[in-house]
């Protein structure tokens, strides 16, 4: 069954039903000069994907064919409505774009672009941004993230142990051993997060490259490590991870701004105050109108310790782990950092009236004469949807000083209520508790089942006394089988569980849970539109999971009916509309803007596991996927690339379905003209990778150059050696129905080396050539607006 999408763009956009074109009266949505500018068709060859989706019926697509080893695909275009279910595709190694556009690498992992020629450029490329030196779109700073550290990167980070007897890239592309388990190999492997900051400039040939400059330089989670000299609990001698000169500790500590500063970090037990050695987990993050990028600390719960006592501080260094290795306090992790690219003497800083809790993004409203407003998510099964407001106003959007404004204000977790409307709740020691019923959260699984999956569970502060509890710190977990014991957190206040505001913002997540905010499908990533001040979110998987359940009163968190078209559970975009249009409003209304799911099913859009997204100048919403590595194409990681059953019939949990979409993908949404609503393909990348990022460079307010980092190309599988895996995949055609298609794809990934991208340093080595993640620029062969 297709969508409606038409239709269903008019509802969003407050359009007549009856309407029978949709471009001028989108201009209430994104202002008339947008509105005018793009009402016409597509201004490219849509990219052809495995799956069948409702853009090829009334649109030419290109089908990749071929990649001749300089980043140039060779291809067909073929006309709208022809071959819109294809029998067989194969998937290349490559990021392939459509015919009108050329890409090219700026910087990868492992280049030497600081001034100290034995730092290098960091791992898993995630979010990037552009800062412009004196206004110049020709010529800047890149920020990038470095989220986390994969295999090929070292034997040590295989999950498969069929993986043991190929090789690594840590030799072929670092010249360092990181097989053996140690300081020095968990240091590398600390060094490699964090993020980049490197000047790129544009060459004679309109592409951009790195350029030597002397604020170069590296972020990462280990710096500072040099402060541990002071310290008095047996971590003083911990200040290096080697002999090289980046490996010695430095003083670039951070340091923390807000409640959580003054109230728990004075009580650290690494007795450093409110000094923070490094920051890492970087994930997605915002560029502010000022010139500062604030990064987004995400999965710190692997490496540093999560939970805390009720007075903010960790619970206790984990049995293993670099937080145990290098004396790193857990509450000092999972932050919002903000950082200067063009500034090496801005003093880093985590904002921790921001919260603290897996943070995947920030977006922000900053209007003068207005408080400054933030958006943010929490990337975590039953993770929450969270709003800043700061107690100042902004004097003027583009004036440094508003970074003081992150210092001071409340944080608000969201209510969705069934009925579409919202509310969002305070955390702050006043507000009372009230945390959702479990039984309520799952209700659309148990009407379907009778039963849900992880028992709808929730989980809660774990104090002594209550709900049978004998210690204080970490989280209870509240399921169907003891929902009874949730009276016992009601009708207090959080000030029952907290001693101050800065102990409740270290534990947010659970503070949330407490006050009744609503556990969602994993908030991945959060954009304002410009138009009108609406708020996007990318919820990436409905699927519940060791730390909640969202609610599946709001989300899709199974397949509920054994019909083959039935609605899938892999996330989606929602829309939120302040009340009144007003950042600052209490309340606030929702609505699903994109389901995901195939496009032959119910309410499906055509991709699963939505996660950044950007939008660009004239209004459009540009988004990619995140799914797993290890269902890419229905193929299991490892050497031999087990093949994942995929059956339409399956009810409940059927993440194999997410095989169908193939390797993980660009796509963008016209908000006005004949392809309103639509999802059109534009990109995919290498086997095994993510695509993230996207970041517009601007020149005169035009969209120029598309900045993509392209992450863990080749992930859990070997080096790229020729092998391809194949099968038959069974998938939905758009009118519902099941058709067989032939697929196949490279098992590993040798991307961008194949290529002929060198860096520094780079080429061939023992006749392999390495996977590296790496940022890369997109533009028109032709020059111009991007679209």
């Amino acid at each position: 069954m297709s969508r409606l999408t038409r239709r269903k763009l008019l509802m969003f956009f407050g359009c007549s039903a009856a309407a029978t074109a949709l471009s001028p009266k989108i201009g209430n949505f994104l202002g008339s000069e947008v509105a005018q500018a793009q009402t016409g068709g597509l201004s490219f060859t849509p990219l052809k994907l495995a799956h069948p989706l409702e853009v090829y019926e009334n649109s030419p697509s290109f089908v990749p064919l071929a990649i001749d080893g300089t980043g140039n695909t060779r291809g067909n275009t073929i006309g709208a409505g022809v071959d819109v279910a294809l029998q067989s595709y194969q998937y290349f190694d490559d990021v392939i774009v459509p015919p009108e556009y050329e890409n090219y690498v700026i910087v990868g992992w492992g280049d030497r672009v600081f001034p100290n020629p034995e730092e290098y450029f960091g791992y898993n490329c995630d979010y990037v941004s552009f800062i412009p030196i004196n206004g110049n779109p020709d010529d800047g700073y890149l920020w990038t993230n470095h989220e986390y550290v994969s295999y090929p990167m070292s034997p040590l980070l295989a999950r498969d142990e069929d993986l043991a007897p190929f090789p690594t890239t840590d030799q072929l592309v670092l010249g360092l051993d990181l097989s053996q388990e140690g300081t020095f190999t968990r240091g590398e492997f600390a060094y490699n997060q964090g993020g980049s900051i490197v000047r790129i400039r544009k060459d004679g040939n309109g592409r951009y490259a790195s350029v030597a400059d002397d604020a170069n330089r590296r972020i990462h989670l280990l710096s500072g490590l040099g402060i541990n000299s002071e310290r008095s609990d047996g971590y003083q001698s911990v200040t290096s991870w080697g002999t090289a000169s980046y490996q010695t500790g430095d003083q670039n500590f951070l340091i923390g701004t807000g409640p959580a500063a003054s109230d728990v970090f004075p009580l650290s037990s690494d007795g450093l105050g409110n000094r923070i050695i490094g920051t890492a987990f970087n994930c997605s993050g915002g560029t502010t109108p000022w010139g500062t990028v604030l990064s987004a600390e995400e999965n710190f719960q692997g490496s540093v310790t999560e939970s805390v006592l009720p007075n903010g501080t960790q619970t206790g260094y984990d049995d293993e782990g670099i937080g145990l290795i290098f004396g790193l306090v857990g509450e000092k992790y999972g932050w919002m950092v903000e950082i200067s690219p063009a500034d090496p003497s801005f003093q880093n800083r985590k904002h921790t009236a921001l919260g603290r809790f897996r943070h995947e993004n920030i977006a922000f409203r900053v209007e003068a004469g207005r408080p400054l407003v933030a958006y943010m998510g929490d990337d975590r099964r039953g993770g929450h949807t969270w709003k800043f407001v700061s107690d100042g106003i902004v004097s003027n959007p583009t004036d440094p000083s508003n970074s003081i404004l992150f210092d001071s204000g409340t944080l608000y977790a969201a209510r969705l209520n069934p009925d579409g409307s919202g509310q969002w709740i305070p955390l702050v020691p006043g507000t009372p508790t009230n945390p959702i019923l479990p039984s309520e959260l799952a209700e659309a699984e148990l009407n379907a089942f009778g039963e849900a999956q992880r028992d709808g569970r929730i989980r809660l502060p774990q104090r002594a006394g209550i709900a049978g509890a004998e210690e204080n710190g970490g989280s209870f977990i509240v399921d169907l089988t003891n929902e009874g014991v949730l009276s016992q957190y009601q009708g207090q206040t959080l000030a029952d569980f907290y001693p101050n505001q800065g102990a409740i913002l270290v534990d947010a997540f659970l503070a949330a849970n407490l006050v009744g905010a609503t556990p969602t499908a994993r908030p991945e990533d959060v954009e304002v539109h410009p138009g009108d001040g609406s708020v996007f979110i990318a919820y990436t998987d409905g699927g519940p999971g060791g730390d909640g359940y969202p609610d599946s009163r709001i989300f899709v968190v199974s397949k509920y009916f054994a019909d083959v078209d039935a609605i899938q559970s892999f996330g989606g975009i929602y829309r939120i509309i302040e009340t009144n249009s007003d950042a600052t409003s209490l309340t606030f209304s929702w609505s699903v803007f994109e389901q995901s799911g195939e496009d032959g099913a119910i309410n499906g859009a055509g991709f699963a596991n939505v996660d950044n997204l950007e939008i660009d100048t004239l209004g459009n919403i540009w988004g990619v996927t995140d799914m797993s590595t290890s269902s890419h194409n229905g193929f299991n990681t490892g050497v031999a690339g087990e093949v994942r059953e995929i059956d339409h019939t399956q009810t409940g949990s059927v993440g194999n379905l997410r095989g169908t979409f193939g390797n993980n993908w660009l796509f963008y949404i016209p908000v006005v003209g004949p392809n309103a609503g639509l999802v059109v393909p534009f990109a995919y990348g290498p086997p095994r990778c993510e695509i993230t990022g996207p970041y517009f460079i601007r020149n005169s307010g035009v969209d120029e150059t598309l900045l993509l980092a392209v992450q863990h190309p080749g992930e859990s599988s070997p080096i790229g050696d020729g092998v391809l895996l194949g099968r038959d995949i069974e998938m939905l055609n758009l009118d519902g129905t099941l058709f067989t298609q032939q697929r196949s794809v490279p098992r590993g990934s040798n991307w961008p080396s194949n290529t002929g991208y060198v860096g520094n340093p780079g080429g061939s080595f023992n006749g392999l050539l390495p996977p590296r993640p790496s940022v890369i620029g997109v533009t028109r062969r032709d020059g111009g607006a991007f679209v």
